[in-house]
């Protein structure tokens, strides 16, 4: 009986050393991975680890090769070499919303993450025809049991919590997916994931796209937290300083240069002041070193002249380009796009004229009763909550939507600009150099050329599908597209979106040094500055205010 007590107590702790051993493996592992965009190589060689508790900051400029990273270690996307290994479940957000069936409900659609939502479909089909039927009842009692397992209908309040916290009310769950916002659908798929985590008590891999992206300063706020509590592992690529100071503990920096990951095991503002001095010590070494080099390489020639010191001055060269050769690679400083609007064709006074416009989706009542006048080099700011339409509103006055009511009128010369948010206005078959064809024309491919060499777009790069291009590329492919049209009435629908802190400090003083008309909608308080709109439209009311700074707390709510 001790003898078996005891083989008992030995293979509970095997059991025990076993279970501590599996939690320590990492979640994911890349092996030589190599990614390349056409003929660019964006990462080589790599060799990456994601340990349960790391909380990793993937950061670099736009267009170095981030969201494709993110891809390939979801599993998303092909490497052109070497692997990525993943271990559990793996939740991935990516920038453009992957909603699958727009008629489902955007409460299923959370529900799905575990499975609930054909679980109650069923329950609930089977409860109007139970009766007397005996094998109906028992499969009710089966499904009931199922249900209950997978946590129930506190399941059901803790993804209705989530979503709360995310902006997304009851009456929003209720819709289609098909008739939400591109940001109301993305907070979708964001709850989606964080609902599937917390099944698996945290412990999953979380792998985040700009996550932040149309959340409003309290849902952000609410996300740290979450984020920062998480047990698995997480990589998240976002613009957000706050988020990656309060949540990562680990920062990988793509390198676009050097097509390298920078792996730094410190948390966000311990990574800035390594970098910055990783940076100096490299600029002395390498001073150093091609100081040495220099005199070496000097000494060796007047060493040449003499036949009986040649050996001596070939050692001399090769020590010298040992001394270069061992350098560490430096870094190039990134470039940078420079954004600069169209010079406005000429207009009458009111190129841009609406009466009476409203929208609604089903019985859900959108707006109602807007007017919008816009005077010629006015500016003009749109606010309102999440979901309430100031994106439809934008797309009705580019001409994309149809109101149920009202009409918009072009006024003499209207010449429309239109940045569209989720890029719905770019073709993901088409490259780079056929939307620009298509905006601009009259121009030839040589001018099309050098403006997109001002975006970073350049050589092969422009034979690229918009389909391939990641979030801040695509972003950068709408600006130039606005640059060459001569708009003098610019919509822009969250224009300072996935772009690094450079670009859109560039946007931003394009924004501001533009002449023509701009009606913005923004949550991002900057470009609300830059604008220095003289009127806002509150939404959904409709009702237009001279603008006063007090309105500024209206946009980091919306």
């Amino acid at each position: 009986m001790i003898l078996s007590d005891n083989r008992m107590a030995v293979a509970s702790r095997l059991g025990a050393a076993h279970l501590v051993w599996i939690a320590s493996l990492p979640l994911i592992t890349t092996t030589g991975l190599e990614l390349r965009a056409g003929s660019r190589i964006l990462l080589a060689g790599a060799d990456l680890r994601v340990q349960p508790g790391d909380r990793i900051g993937l950061v670099g400029r736009n267009g170095a090769g981030k969201t494709t990273t993110l891809k390939v270690l979801a599993g998303e996307g092909t490497p052109f070499a070497g692997r990525a290994d993943r271990r559990g479940p793996v939740g991935y957000l990516p920038q453009d919303p992957r909603t699958g069936d727009l008629e489902v409900t955007a409460r299923d659609r959370v529900l799905s993450a575990r499975g609930l939502d054909t679980i109650l479909a069923e329950m609930k089909s089977l409860e109007a025809r139970l009766g007397e039927d005996e094998k109906l009842i028992r499969r009710y009692g089966a499904l009931e049991d199922q249900f209950v397992g997978l946590g129930g209908y506190a399941a059901e309040a803790e993804a209705a919590r989530i979503c709360a916290n995310l902006g997304l009310p009851d009456r929003v769950l209720g819709q289609a997916i098909g008739t939400l916002s591109g940001g109301q659908r993305r907070r979708i798929e964001l709850a989606r994931i964080l609902f599937r985590d917390l099944s698996e008590t945290g412990g999953g891999t979380l792998l985040l796209d700009e996550p932040t992206n149309h959340l409003d300063a309290d849902s952000i706020t609410w996300l740290r937290g979450f984020l920062s509590g998480h047990k698995g592992g997480l990589v998240v690529i976002s613009h957000d300083v706050a988020l990656l100071d309060s949540v990562v503990n680990k920062v990988w920096y793509l390198d676009a240069n050097r097509a390298t990951i920078d792996v730094y095991n410190l948390g966000w503002k311990a990574y800035l002041q390594q970098r910055e001095t990783d940076e100096r010590r490299r600029h002395r070494e390498r001073a150093n070193a091609e100081k040495k080099a220099g005199a070496l390489m000097a000494q060796a020639d007047k060493m040449r002249a003499k036949a009986t010191k040649a050996v001596a001055a070939q050692n001399m060269v090769r020590r010298a380009e040992r001394l270069l050769g061992g350098l560490e690679d430096q870094r190039a400083a990134d470039k940078v796009a420079k954004v600069r609007f169209p010079a406005p064709a000429s207009c009458g006074r009111t190129p841009l004229t609406a009466e009476g416009l409203s929208k609604s989706y089903g019985s859900l009542e959108i707006f109602c009763d807007v007017d919008v006048a816009v005077d010629r080099g006015s500016r003009v700011a749109i606010l309102g909550l999440n979901g309430a339409g100031k994106t439809t509103l934008l797309r009705v006055l580019a001409g994309l939507l149809q109101p149920d009511t009202g009409e918009v009128r072009p006024g003499h010369g209207l010449r429309l600009g239109y940045y569209a948010q989720e890029h719905e206005t770019l073709d993901v078959q088409r490259t780079i150099l056929e939307h620009m064809r298509s905006a601009a024309p009259e121009q030839t491919d040589t001018e099309l050329r050098r403006i997109l060499g001002a975006f970073l777009f350049s050589g092969d790069d422009v034979d690229k599908p918009a389909g391939v291009l990641s979030g801040g590329e695509k972003t950068r492919l709408a600006l130039a597209t606005l640059v060459c049209s001569g708009a003098n009435v610019l919509l822009l629908d969250e224009p300072t979106n996935n772009l690094d802190p450079i670009s859109r400090e560039q946007v931003l003083d394009a924004i501001a040094r533009y002449p023509g008309a701009i009606v913005l909608v923004t949550h991002d308080p900057g470009a609300v500055s830059a604008l220095k709109p003289d009127r806002a439209i509150l939404l959904p009311d409709g009702v237009e205010d001279a603008w006063s700074d007090d309105l500024l707390e209206l946009v980091e709510l919306a």
